[in-house]
């Protein structure tokens, strides 16, 4: 049994992304039947001023060092090694996003520890901890089980509540002396992209494309229909990579999180680096010919279908509901 559960705490400028809240309740559930202690883990400089927002650990360790403002994964995997031995813990929680996805099965390799992959469902049996993960973009779920409560473990995101990981306690803090190792990667500058024409983060209402749009020509349609909607077209990264929409209309972990009144997802599969920038939606609408693809897990309301077949009917139907 872990005698400790670390938490690594996801931030940037002073923000505490939404994974980390998700990733402290799920370690508070395990906790409760654990009875083991939660330490959230701040890596980088000023890490002390998250504390106030981290009240659902038990306590908060940073590693105050301006190596790890930005780490690189050598690095950040060598703290977290040295954490795991101060603090005799052997259960890790990680994001399943760009920022730690390199971390995950390194640290495992170097702790001999089991490392379970995106991780969408926890539930404790005894002093183990029973794991389902998500397999070949959600077609496959694998209960995985740690017989000792011992592992690393990636969770995806959207997948646990972010509310059950907030509290307004204001958990002890406690500076650790850990050694940060030199890398051959070293961070150099954060690069924002550019404002553009529009903000997707102010819009009521967005037409969201992927790979199913097919071509840059096909834009043009969900234009339309994000214009008859009173909103704007965004996109998941394969399509702003195409070079079809700039980068500021780009939604996920790498680019922009929204949180409109309406997102209309047109053929976007619903990677974990996409979800995590647009679950925030109230109203959450999918369209794709996968019936197995992750974003109806996310989805409100979803289609099974060619969104090509279906944006003209839509944009018909909305200017038909506004003419009454």
């Amino acid at each position: 049994m872990s005698a400790g559960i670390l938490v690594l705490v996801e931030h940037l400028k002073g923000a505490v992304a939404d994974i980390t809240f998700e990733m402290l309740g799920a370690a508070r559930k395990m906790s409760d039947s654990l009875k083991s202690p939660v330490h959230a883990v701040v890596l980088g400089r000023d890490g002390a001023g998250l504390a106030a927002r981290l009240g659902a650990a038990d306590s908060v360790l940073v590693v105050d060092d301006l190596a790890l403002e930005q780490p690189s994964a050598e690095a950040a995997i060598a703290v977290l090694q040295q954490i795991m031995e101060q603090k005799q813990a052997a259960l890790v929680l990680l994001g399943g996003t760009n920022v730690s996805f390199g971390l995950g099965a390194r640290l495992a390799a170097r702790t001999q520890l089991p490392f379970v992959n995106f991780c969408k469902g926890i539930r404790v049996e005894g002093e183990a901890v029973v794991l389902t993960s998500q397999l070949f973009g959600g077609k496959i779920l694998s209960d995985v089980r740690l017989a000792q409560g011992r592992g690393i473990i990636s969770i995806y995101p959207g997948a646990f509540p972010a509310a059950l990981g907030k509290s307004e306690k204001t958990p002890p803090v406690e500076k650790l002396a850990v050694p940060v190792p030199g890398s051959k990667v070293v961070f150099q500058q954060f690069i924002e992209p550019e404002a553009g024409d529009i903000d997707i983060t102010k819009m009521a209402a967005l037409v969201s494309v992927g790979r199913g749009i097919q071509n840059a020509d096909n834009i043009s349609l969900a234009e339309d229909l994000a214009k008859t909607l009173g909103g704007a077209v965004c996109a998941s990264r394969p399509v702003i990579d195409q070079g079809w929409l700039p980068l500021s209309r780009q939604v996920g972990k790498s680019g922009m999180s929204v949180a409109p009144k309406l997102y209309l997802a047109l053929g976007i599969s619903g990677a974990p680096e996409h979800c995590e920038g647009m679950k925030g939606a109230q109203l959450i609408v999918a369209i794709n010919t996968d019936p197995k693809a992750p974003i109806f897990d996310l989805a409100h309301y979803g289609a099974n279908a060619d969104c090509l077949e279906i944006i003209e009917r839509l944009k018909e139907a909305v200017e038909k509901k506004k003419t009454k």
